[in-house]
């Protein structure tokens, strides 16, 4: 008898399983976002969805949901280049890409690849660098798709847990990969990796996920348990709780940014890299937060 129910219960999850992998619904991403720069100002974008030398976008097609966010190199500044110029432009170019159909889905480094050069042609002059994370939900196939360049990234919770994630890219500490445009004849001066560089994955997602987007100033200031503290917070897909939760997010990453007898993560990965550092690690911040939703019009 035991083996006839346990044969029982292996037929339930077959077929239950079977109706997940046939789910004929579309899915879509609930988004919110909340930033800021090193300049204090909570919530604050500049032109397009700026935050300080951050830049994101949030992007709808039929096929898709397409988020992105960028950090613009701040050392340019020393130069005379502002950052964000260069980290703005290249997602605002990335959207309109992804709002003209002019990308597939499964292939969010070509997304990213296309941007940049057109960049490169621009006849307008832009200098700069950043880093890049593009996550794309397939509405049919529910993948995720993702290309991540650097130390910006994301994260996907499923039941309190994280499942899935980017990779990391530093070429040394403090130092990740990097899309640049830099003057003539300073090409070897200036790290620039390619497009094709990117981390890319892919990830089948169910009703319910979150998916945490962020540039490095989250990242480098709360581990990953403070995370999922707040986002036990998130209690439905309804946008103004996801709104609040994305805010709360941030608000305290900040917070940590400037203290100084906290041991951030950045502070940790510091230490192991022998310096003799503490406290959290003041940046700018951006936070865009979803939850797969069943799609509407």
């Amino acid at each position: 008898m035991l083996s006839v129910l346990s044969y029982g219960r292996l037929v339930a999850r077959a077929v239950i399983g079977g109706l997940s992998q046939t789910d004929s619904r579309d899915y879509s991403l609930v988004t919110a976002s909340c930033g800021f720069g090193k300049d204090f100002r909570k919530g604050i974008l500049k032109k397009g969805m700026c935050y300080g030398d951050d830049a994101c976008f949030i992007a709808r097609h039929r096929t898709a949901d397409v988020l992105g966010v960028a950090d613009g190199v701040g050392g340019w500044r020393d130069y005379g280049v502002d950052p964000s110029q260069f980290s703005g432009t290249l997602m605002r170019t990335c959207e309109r890409l992804v709002k003209e159909g002019r990308f597939v889905p499964s292939n969010p480094v070509g997304v990213l690849t296309t941007g940049y050069y057109e960049l490169l042609q621009n006849k307008v002059p832009l200098l700069g660098s950043s880093t890049a994370c593009i996550v794309v939900l397939d509405r049919q196939s529910h993948t995720l798709h993702t290309a991540n360049l650097g130390d910006s990234g994301f994260l996907v919770v499923r039941g309190g847990e994280v499942v899935h994630r980017s990779d990391e890219q530093q070429h040394y500490f403090n130092t990740p990969f990097q899309l640049s445009i830099v003057p003539p004849g300073a090409e070897g001066a200036v790290l620039s990796d390619s497009p094709d560089a990117a981390d890319s994955s892919s990830f089948d997602v169910q009703l319910g996920d979150i998916i945490l987007t962020a540039t490095d100033g989250l990242f480098d200031n709360m581990p990953d348990y403070m995370i999922l503290q707040e986002l036990k917070k998130l209690k439905n897909s309804n946008y103004e709780s996801i709104q609040q939760t994305a805010r709360s997010i941030a608000e305290q990453a900040h917070d940590l940014a400037y203290d100084p007898n906290y041991m951030s993560p950045f502070a940790q990965f510091a230490c192991d890299n022998g310096l003799n550092v503490r406290g959290g690690k003041p940046d700018d911040i951006t936070v865009l937060l979803s939850i797969v939703a069943e799609y509407t019009d």
